[in-house]
């Protein structure tokens, strides 16, 4: 007999690791300790007395009761589980998962920059106000924009950021427009931005080459006269796809009286290529999380900063970084900012990491970065072409989109099914059903972000991978539509996980 699986080539003890582990709750005995704790030393006190309602009683926390080799085994089995850009090939589109660099992790950690508190006196932070100041002279060269705020926690905050200056800047104009244009292949947070502002929005189709045309904006400005407030534009959109009328369609609504907004999630396509302030977009945000490799996943950590052009520059959030002769300082006298958008500045361990990855690269390193995002986005579309369906039949830019139409139609499986059936070749499956199907005629999508730093060999065994389970689906189809087999846990259902979590932190 064989010591690996026919299906996968998983050794067969490692399936066996994987499945037979059992619940920390379900590990130790009562009264088996790992801890050595030295005697009371205060004296002790009466719980009930002290706390009175909220004292725990005499039962105990209910925490499971292991020894130190059981702990550590429990987390290291379980760190054996999860995936990490560190591990392997991370394709999840619209996320820009790429690898970061040890350094800029080494650099955020540095004693003079970590050991920083945010209330320290202004004149005992020049290094770090000197390093934001930096930092928004090379964005503002990167996007072509005059001045950028990095207070914004994450790109939907960016969103929110942007708005709310195009909010101000029309009030301070004697004007309160209400309708913001969105084209369907936008992010699905722009909406909300504009709720939050009071704004309504108003819907954009893209055309049949997944492209928002002129004529569409030209329509919607004209049916809402004297009403815009701006468009919200992702470029390069959510199919990526790079949006050629750019420059048009924001003469149009600069004409129609409104501001472009430009969704900068996608920036990784585009450094060193496109300077969107010089392309009419007039605010926009950049997720530092996603195009100057900050880790992100899981909630957080994240930096959405958002440049803006010289008019909409006095309604930034305070405070602002300033310099003056050789010393920088915080601003806070600005009459017309639409003030503070969360505490302190930003997350500065964000700003570090970028820091040192644009000083690191260089503009020459920038570009080079896009241009190897956009070819290996355009290698894998070619290698996979033949054995899932194209979304959208024109070159790609930092991510494809395929879609289960043929497949499903011919076997069966779907969109699910592919990703499931990936986990068993050891990859994380790439974003699925986004963009949404009625965007991709009613197909399920996968959209696969390879990012500039994955290897030829790396793309070429995971598109070996994604083909294979496309033959494999013509042959049996039952064995992706039960995928995973080799996973520590099988398929689950993602929505009763979401809707009903069940957190368990006592024995019973």
């Amino acid at each position: 007999m064989s010591d690996k699986d026919t299906k996968s080539g998983t050794p067969i003890a490692t399936r066996q690791l994987l499945h037979t582990s059992r619940p920390i709750f379900e590990q130790g005995t009562p009264g088996r300790s790992g801890a050595s704790l030295p005697p009371l030393d205060v004296p002790a006190i009466d719980a009930a007395k002290a706390f009175g309602a909220l004292a725990r009683g005499d039962g105990g926390p209910g925490l499971p009761e292991v020894s130190e080799v059981e702990v550590t085994r429990h987390y290291t089995r379980l760190s054996r589980w999860n995936y990490a850009i560190d591990i392997g090939l991370y394709p999840l589109g619209s996320c820009t998962m790429k690898y970061n660099p040890k350094v800029n992790e080494r650099a955020a950690r540095m004693p003079g920059f970590a050991g920083l508190h945010p209330a320290q006196p202004e004149s005992t932070v020049e290094g770090a106000l000197e390093l934001m100041w930096g930092l928004e002279r090379a964005l503002c060269e990167i996007g072509g924009f005059a001045r950028v705020t990095l207070q914004p926690a994450a790109g939907a905050q960016g969103e929110l950021a942007g708005v709310m200056m195009i909010r101000a800047y029309h009030a301070d104009k004697g004007r309160r427009p209400a309708k913001v244009l969105i084209p369907d292949s936008a992010h699905g947070t722009n909406p909300a931005s504009c709720a939050l502002n009071s704004m309504e929005t108003v819907g954009l189709k893209t055309g049949a080459d997944g492209l928002l045309h002129v004529e569409a904006v030209k329509e919607a400005c004209a049916a809402h006269k004297d009403n815009i407030a701006a468009i919200m534009i992702t470029n390069p959109s959510t199919l990526g796809l790079f949006e050629e009328q750019l420059g048009e369609i924001a003469d149009v609504v600069h004409e129609a009286g409104g501001l472009v907004y430009m969704d900068g999630a996608n920036l990784n396509a585009l450094l060193g290529k496109v300077r969107p302030g010089e392309a009419g977009v007039d605010v926009m945000h950049i997720n530092l999380h996603k195009t100057f490799t900050t880790p992100h996943g899981g909630g957080g950590p994240g930096s959405g900063v958002v440049g803006v052009v010289s008019k909409l520059e006095p309604y930034l959030p305070t405070p602002t970084v300033e310099k003056t002769g050789d010393k920088y300082r915080l601003e806070y006298n600005r009459p017309k900012s639409i003030g503070r958008l969360r505490s302190f500045f930003g997350n500065f361990g964000m700003f570090i990491r970028a820091y040192s990855y644009i000083r690191e690269l260089g503009g020459p390193g920038l570009t080079l970065a896009t241009e190897m995002a956009v070819l290996n986005a355009n290698y894998i579309r070619a290698r996979l072409a033949g054995s899932y369906s194209l979304a959208y039949d024109k070159p790609s830019m930092h991510e494809v989109v395929f879609t289960d139409k043929k497949l499903k139609r011919e076997t069966g499986v779907q969109t699910l099914d592919v990703a499931k059936r990936l986990m068993d070749f050891g990859y994380h499956p790439p974003t699925i059903y986004f963009p949404l199907p009625a965007v991709t005629g009613g197909a399920g999508a996968l959209m696969i972000e390879p990012t500039e730093t994955e290897t030829p060999e790396t793309l070429d065994s995971f598109c070996d991978a994604m083909a294979a389970i496309a033959e494999e689906a013509k042959r049996d189809p039952e064995i992706a539509k039960n995928a995973p087999h080799e996973t520590a846990l099988r398929r689950l259902d993602e929505t009763r996980a979401a809707r009903n979590p069940k957190l368990r932190w006592t024995r019973e």
